[in-house]
């Protein structure tokens, strides 16, 4: 258990859970641009002063996901203690929220994630150009002619 600050980019609807009642799944990044999945977060049950935005930084002590095998899934030690400490605006055209994201790995190509996938395809492979998923696809684009009328 450690104390991290993370800068909140991702907050999802509120579910409800067996286990845990209603929860937010929460993402971000550390300082050191590595991505965090805080899970569960009792959010609306948490104190005003406790609860936090998109780009938000803030405070929280968090330990290992052990059921998760995901490495980036943390668990808040105890959600009432997270701390809300800056807030990232959007101001001078986003500089800072593009400062505070430079560092952050970024996957830039799309592949299928296992070889059970419909498609056939070995782990790994890049989706064709035409898969509407793949970065390089001109679908929906002003040069696909197939889907215009």
């Amino acid at each position: 258990m450690h104390r991290e600050r993370i800068l909140i980019t991702v907050k999802t609807y509120p579910t409800l859970s067996r286990k845990h009642g209603e929860t937010v799944c929460t993402a971000g990044i550390r300082e050191d641009g590595s991505w965090v999945r805080l899970y569960p977060v009792p959010f609306r049950r948490l104190d005003e002063q406790e609860q936090y935005r998109k780009f938000d930084w803030i405070e929280l002590n968090m330990k290992k996901g052990t059921a998760d095998p995901r490495p980036e899934t943390y668990h808040p030690t105890d959600a009432k203690a997270i701390q809300p400490v800056a807030h990232l605006g959007t101001a001078e055209e986003w500089r800072k929220r593009r400062q505070a994201l430079q560092p952050v790995t970024v996957h830039h190509r799309l592949s299928t994630p296992s070889p059970s996938w419909r498609w056939g395809r070995d782990e790994g492979a890049p989706l064709d150009k035409g898969h509407p998923l793949s970065p390089n696809s001109e679908i929906g684009t002003t040069k696909d002619t197939k889907n215009t009328k």
